[in-house]
């Protein structure tokens, strides 16, 4: 009789986008840190996010989200973050997803009204601010990375587009930031597929042609994402609104405009002096979800401004399931995989 293999989840979602939070089934992973985790996990152990993330388990479009034990005896949890271009070090959706899970979970007890906790990510340690009323997790507001400008409205030559102008900033991974009415967009669910296909040139094309550098991370890669930049409207004082979206290489847009994109979007509104310390902005997703970035302060890194910030969302509970590995099933390959599961006879 062959043990089962079997990996326990919860599927949440921020926004639209859907976290798969992994609570059991994976044996302890090498490393002293959750950094360290999340490098044997995309050196030698890929195959649970490429398991995750493709049929017949799940799609591109989904996140995946390991709970591992943290390094920090202050964090109540670490995670380890996995899309489809990889592992990024920090995610504001799905850090938004990995709270509201451990809260439900019971990982981290629920205290009626607002509660503070730490998570350890692969970025290091991230304070969790959260609303609780009646039992349900209403709102979760979490540090987002600090974020700034690397380039300025750059130009490149996009095959099929001409000309097209682009700012990048780092906020947890490098940005590429576009105006969408100046390709045409407004911004609207209809046009998801084109902007996918848009996004995707562009990609291509820079990476083609340069590549980044954060001040203390190094080189950490392609550039990964691309964000459609809506008009900002202004809504009351010190509050700011815009349609969004964002692209993860190759080929997804994200259902929602995600934590990372808006601070993104926080970097550049500073840069250009647009936004004062205590502003929030409002991304609109094609969906009509939306996250809130707050403009928490600045600070001077590595020669570059650096703005803090605080994104606001609500992760939801889809379902809380077993999934059943079986590898002699030819849809699924156990490669880089079956060392980390734990036997269940």
């Amino acid at each position: 009789m062959k043990p089962e293999l079997t990996i326990q989840l919860m599927d949440t979602h921020a926004g639209g986008d859907v976290s798969r939070i992994v609570t059991g089934g994976i044996d302890a992973l090498p490393g002293n840190s959750v950094r360290a985790q999340m490098e044997y996990l995309r050196d030698h152990a890929d195959g649970l996010r490429k398991l995750l993330l493709e049929e017949p388990y799940g799609i591109p479009e989904m996140s995946v989200d390991l709970l591992v034990p943290p390094s920090d005896p202050h964090a109540a949890a670490g995670y380890i973050i996995m899309e489809v271009m990889g592992y990024p070090i920090y995610s504001g959706s799905n850090t938004i997803c990995t709270a509201t899970a451990v809260l439900e979970a019971g990982i981290v007890p629920k205290k009626e009204g607002k509660q503070s906790f730490l998570l350890e990510s692969p970025a290091g340690l991230v304070r969790i601010d959260a609303l609780v009323e009646n039992g349900v997790v209403e709102a979760i507001t979490c540090e987002g990375l600090p974020s700034y400008i690397h380039t300025y409205r750059a130009t490149i030559e996009v095959p099929s587009l001409g000309s097209v102008t682009y700012s990048v900033a780092y906020s947890g991974g490098f940005y590429a930031l576009v105006d969408a009415e100046s390709l045409g967009f407004e911004l609207l669910l209809s046009e998801e597929r084109k902007l996918a296909d848009t996004a995707y040139a562009i990609v291509e094309a820079i990476q083609a042609e340069r590549g980044f550098s954060h001040y203390t991370l190094g080189d950490v890669g392609p550039l990964p994402f691309l964000h459609f930049m809506g008009p900002v409207h202004q809504i009351a004082e010190g509050y700011y609104r815009s349609r969004s979206a964002t692209y993860v290489h190759p080929g997804v847009i994200c259902r929602s405009t995600t934590g990372t994109g808006t601070s993104a979007r926080l970097a550049l509104m500073n840069y250009e002096g647009r936004i004062r310390s205590g502003d929030k902005l409002e991304t609109i997703s094609l969906r009509e979800t939306g996250f809130i970035g707050e403009f928490s302060g600045l600070g001077q890194v590595g020669g570059y401004q650096v703005v803090k910030n605080n994104i606001i969302g609500r992760g939801y509970v889809l379902a809380r399931s077993d999934i059943v590995v079986n590898c002699d099933d030819l849809m699924v390959d156990c490669d880089g995989l079956r060392h980390i599961l734990t036997s269940r006879w």
